[in-house]
């Protein structure tokens, strides 16, 4: 009797050495978080971004002014900087989460216990993460100052925040990765800002020099409003009551088929950002006539949407006829087509996703070869 219920009480091995997924996650970001909140450095950096946030936005407001479309610059703005800001602050708050404590003794400790590599990388991304998102939650009050000058839908609003987020989070694995990766945290730091710093301009600056693969000789038609010699004084000033034509010329120039090279941008933080956006296209109506637009018909796109115009632009490829309504209203703003975000972040996750594996392995205790100068315990 002894013997059997000693058998039925007996765990198995596998049971007996791992905790519950979500127990040990939120053990060890209980942990991270408390450290985080006894350091003074991080309120610092919440005061430093809130200044300067705060700044943006009052030189923003002053230097528009009553432009059309205040809101949305405004919150374009907004979101751009708090991304920017956002690219320099996460590698700061992971890239030493793992090495960090390596460094001061205390990764053994938590090696040792019954939490397994996987769950520790995921309690540190996880604290990381939400200490970066507590800068965009303290950017709120200009984000709603923003959003209540109106010009910005729900729509917009909603996504640009989520996008924010998720691209902050993306920051924080590839740094939770390096950090697990990489033996000092000096080191892990800057590779980590290498990482970003390619994403973020390495990706534009080979954008551009791939422009020069992609020349092609084509031919162009240009349509302007001019007009006729006839109607013209001797001062060349048209007379009052002249009409102006629409005349058109042909010419060949070497331009590049960005279409195919468009690709190259996906996975820059600001383009997952700007072409997740669904930007409402506005009515622009030009004046047939020389001088430009209808008044009240300018619009004034933000930061954020200028860079997802770019984007579709590049996507469409050179303009090899041009109207004389499109010369008049200038440059119209573009629908979106097959949207490049989803291959983007994809290209971000495959990145963070394989830097967090390998770490993992390297985390694996028994260590089967440890770097010299490593610290154990």
């Amino acid at each position: 009797m002894s013997a059997g219920t000693e058998h039925s009480t007996r765990q198995p091995f596998g049971q007996a050495t791992r905790l519950p997924l979500w127990s040990a996650v939120r053990t060890v970001f209980s942990l991270e978080m408390r450290q985080r909140l006894r350091g003074r450095g991080w309120y610092w950096m919440l005061g430093i971004w809130f200044t300067v946030i705060a700044l943006i936005f009052v030189l923003g407001t002053a230097f528009l002014g009553a432009t059309d479309n205040e809101g949305g610059v405004l919150f374009d703005l907004v979101v751009g900087f708090i991304l920017l800001f956002g690219l320099l602050v996460a590698p700061g708050l992971s890239a030493n989460a793992v090495n960090g404590d390596r460094a001061g003794g205390t990764l053994a400790i938590l090696q040792v216990t019954l939490l397994t590599p996987g769950q520790l990388l995921a309690g540190k991304w996880l604290a990381s993460w939400v200490a970066s998102l507590a800068f965009l939650v303290l950017s709120s009050p200009f984000i709603f100052w923003a959003l209540a000058l109106g010009g910005v839908n729900a729509a917009e609003a909603l996504v640009s925040l989520v996008m924010l987020a998720v691209e902050l989070g993306v920051v924080c694995a590839i740094g939770v990765g390096v950090s697990a990766l990489a033996n000092r945290p000096l080191f892990s730091i800057v590779s980590t800002y290498m990482l970003v710093a390619l994403l973020a301009i390495g990706t534009v600056i080979v954008f551009g020099l791939s422009t020069t693969l992609v020349m092609e000789e084509r031919t162009v038609r240009s349509s302007y409003y001019t007009y006729p010699e006839s109607s013209l004084d001797s001062m060349g000033v048209p007379e009052e009551g002249a009409e102006a034509v629409c005349q058109s010329q042909t010419y060949t120039a070497d331009l590049p088929d960005t279409q195919y090279i468009t690709w190259l941008l996906a996975a820059n933080p600001f383009v997952v950002v700007a072409d997740a956006v669904p930007y409402s296209l506005p009515d622009v109506e030009a004046d047939p006539a020389p001088g430009g637009m209808v008044p009240g018909s300018y619009y004034a796109p933000g930061v954020m949407e200028t860079v997802s115009q770019g984007v579709r632009s590049a996507q469409a490829g050179p303009d090899l006829e041009v109207t004389c309504e499109e010369s008049m209203s200038g440059r119209q703003p573009l629908p979106q087509g097959v949207p490049i975000w989803p291959l983007g972040l994809g290209l971000q996750l495959l990145l963070a996703g394989a830097l967090l594996l390998i770490g993992r392995r390297k985390l694996t205790m028994p260590a089967r070869r440890l770097a010299q100068g490593t610290r154990i315990a």
